[in-house]
């Protein structure tokens, strides 16, 4: 599920988003102590909990409607002048997909290798320009599209496992895949679902870079609750709902529980140690449950500007290289 912020004006709600085994040997140690991990209380919050409550006493079913239709849309934030010089060096396309035609972007496509970005909530495929270039200098073919309702594809919701099968589609579509690096909630639909790659090869994928990622899909959702002061009935109630349209628990998607099913020869964790968006704890739990995972813990970035700090894109290109 999407891991997000919700900011209030008055009474009006929006999505802002931007949710035992040992160490692994190649951890580095942490660059800063992490802070204590909190969300700001936003303005309004009092009169917004007081609406859930009310609307709750009349019907769970009402209230968790509500809360679902918040949980699941991404607001489309106007487009910046950098995203616009990001896409007029890349070739657009269009990949074929249930709901509609997914926007698709492609930079130097006589790279020797082909590396995946898949963009987290309320981003789109510009917001790796940064990212995307680094990995060019690196020699990389560097692919990223824009799931189902963000960016100029299709929709105006979407859930975990409709970004996961968006990501497969495009897997699917390229054929062959070398890296994939995937930015908070693209990290969890990559890895959660988990997509996989290389289909039409061996089925495994060389490398995977998960940054900023949730560990815990519940932790997500309750979180997102807790904010809202959701009533216990609601989120059992969201619960409930995904088993029924996926057949499976939401725990079952969190990264936490992915090691097993995610074929990826080698992996790289990155967080940085003050997210603002999910919980730094939550890097450590996908840590000690990965075997031979990589874990770089970064400081001062937060949740966003991770994606285009130099140092770690730099950190990325020798991990894809190596």
């Amino acid at each position: 599920m999407p891991v997000f912020l919700v900011t209030f004006t008055a009474t009006v709600m929006v999505n802002t988003f931007s949710p035992a085994y040992q160490w692994p040997a190649r951890q580095e140690p942490l660059p800063a102590a992490p802070t204590e991990f909190r969300y700001a209380e936003p303005p309004g919050i009092g009169w917004v909990r007081l609406k859930y409550r009310l609307l709750a006493a009349v019907s769970t079913e009402w209230a968790f409607r509500s809360a679902w239709r918040l949980f699941c849309t991404p607001r489309r934030l106007p487009r910046k002048k950098w995203e616009d010089a990001a896409l007029a060096t890349a070739r657009a396309f269009r990949v074929p997909f249930e709901g509609g035609a997914l926007a698709a972007y492609e930079w130097n496509p006589a790279g020797r290798r082909t590396v995946l970005l898949v963009h987290g909530w309320e981003h789109r495929a510009a917001f790796w320009g940064v990212f995307a270039d680094g990995l060019v200098r690196a020699g990389f073919r560097v692919v990223a599209f824009d799931g189902p309702a963000h960016g100029d594809s299709p929709g105006r919701m979407t859930t975990l496992p409709e970004f996961g099968r968006a990501t497969q589609a495009v897997a699917d579509y390229l054929g062959e895949a070398w890296g994939v690096v995937g930015h908070s909630f693209g990290a969890a639909t990559t890895a959660g679902l988990p997509v996989q790659f290389n289909r039409r090869a061996a089925g495994e994928l060389p490398r995977l870079v998960l940054m900023s990622a949730p560990g815990s899909t519940p932790a997500v959702a309750q979180r997102f609750a807790d904010l809202l002061a959701l009533p216990a009935a609601v989120v059992q109630r969201m619960g409930e709902y995904i088993r029924s349209q996926t057949g499976r628990d939401a725990e079952s998607f969190s990264l936490t529980q992915a090691a097993a099913r995610m074929r990826a020869a080698r992996v790289l964790l990155l967080h940085d140690c003050q997210d603002e968006s999910v919980p730094f704890a939550e890097a450590r739990d996908i840590a000690r449950s990965w075997p031979g995972i990589e874990f770089h813990p970064t400081t001062g970035l937060g949740h966003n500007r991770i994606m285009r700090d130099q140092g770690v894109i730099r950190q990325v290109a020798a991990f894809l290289q190596g």
